[in-house]
């Protein structure tokens, strides 16, 4: 089933032939893979696989879980590296969408240099990783400051020509402060939110249960969270807004929509409803859509979140 009313997106200079993305961390570890969200899946457009400048193990397992509210992970931002992973951007744009590559690092200079190496490899745009909360030094440890934003911001826009957004975090004080500072330093669309900090302790043993102990929550418990978030940011900066956490239907993608989001990224989702989550999602808004007269822009921003 295809979705009937026009739901092609621009995210900036970005266009998309529709408002879901596939989000970091969720099948972007190869170009293939990549690739077949969009080809076979219906993604508008897929975030890589978070990329550092040096090929990284992560944490021991477990280090996935299931839980009645959604999915725990201490993944530990696991990568081959640029320089490995540099190749894969180009398998990912044969499926005709934006490819954004996810990068991780622990200094201003080193985002600049991981931006310009994702840039000569052919990604779209760059999203910067400033909210991972289970991997020390990098992620929410960078990303909690605002003047650390603006820096990282300002050093990644001086190095690329390629749109850069920034990736944020819900565990901090004022989510839409640090928004405000990626725009002021020039970036070009802010993503929130990621994972929740989160913990699952074993009764029966009296331990943790990740290997890591302390993990990212993902899923329905997130979009409650994740929509305030988009409400918040989109009330204070002008640049778009993509929502993230917690997507598997339409309904979820709207009501980010209607917080202020111009578009979405979907990662639990495709555990939830399956690889195909980005069409699904497309033809639940399109049907939504359909039935009132509507267009995608007009729920853009209508719960009081400026589009």
């Amino acid at each position: 089933m295809f979705p009937m009313a026009d739901l092609r997106t621009r995210v900036g200079k970005l266009e998309m032939e529709n408002p879901t993305m596939l989000a970091s961390g969720i099948l972007g570890q190869t170009g293939e893979f990549l690739f077949r969200m969009v080809r076979e899946g219906g993604a508008g457009a897929v975030v890589t696989k978070s990329i550092g400048l040096e090929p990284r193990e992560g944490h021991g397992s477990p280090c996935l879980l299931e839980l009645e509210c959604g999915l725990l992970n201490a993944m530990g931002l696991p990568n081959p590296g640029i320089e490995s992973f540099g190749g894969e951007i180009g398998i990912a744009l044969k499926g005709g969408a934006p490819v954004i590559g996810s990068i991780f690092a622990d200094t201003a200079e080193n985002f600049a240099l991981l931006a310009k190496k994702m840039e000569a490899a052919g990604a779209s745009a760059v999203e910067l990783n400033l909210s991972c909360p289970h991997a020390t030094r990098y992620g929410l440890d960078v990303g909690s400051d605002p003047e650390k934003v603006a820096e990282i911001v300002r050093a990644v826009k001086s190095a690329v020509e390629i749109p850069v957004w920034a990736k944020l975090s819900p565990m901090v004080p004022d989510i839409a402060g640090i928004a405000l500072a990626a725009e002021e330093a020039g970036c070009d669309a802010v993503v929130a939110i990621n994972t929740l900090k989160a913990m699952k302790v074993e009764v029966k043993v009296g331990k943790p249960v990740l290997r890591n102990r302390v993990g990212g929550l993902s899923g329905p418990a997130a979009k409650p969270v994740g929509v305030r978030a988009v409400y918040e940011i989109a009330n204070r900066v002008k640049i778009p807004v993509i929502g993230v956490g917690g997507i598997s239907t339409g309904e979820d993608a709207l009501e980010y929509m209607m917080a202020g989001a111009s578009a979405v990224q979907i990662g639990s989702g495709v555990h939830y409803r399956g690889t195909d989550v980005f069409s699904k999602v497309c033809a639940e808004v399109s049907a939504f859509l359909d039935a009132r007269g509507w267009e995608l822009s007009d729920v853009v921003g209508m719960a009081g979140g400026k589009a």
